[in-house]
């Protein structure tokens, strides 16, 4: 579930949606209770809907589009 702000998250354009992929991935079963990584859960494919929407969010900055549109993502 994605978490909403009064301010926005410091540490770039991305920073919300990074930071509830990584929110997310460590309160999956996956971490709990198998102990792996956060990153092999990621690969396994957990949270993803957060993993494409922080995609999303990195390849609209590239997109110069993106200028008269805005980014995408929160």
């Amino acid at each position: 579930m994605p978490q909403y702000y009064e301010d926005k998250p410091k540490g770039g354009a991305c920073a919300g949606v990074k930071e509830d992929l990584g929110a997310c991935l460590l309160q999956s079963d996956c971490v709990l209770k198998e102990g792996k990584s956060p990153l092999q859960c990621l690969k396994e494919g957990n949270c993803k809907a957060l993993k494409y929407s922080f995609f999303e969010c990195k390849r609209s900055m590239l997109d110069t589009r993106s200028r008269f549109r805005g980014r995408k993502g929160y």
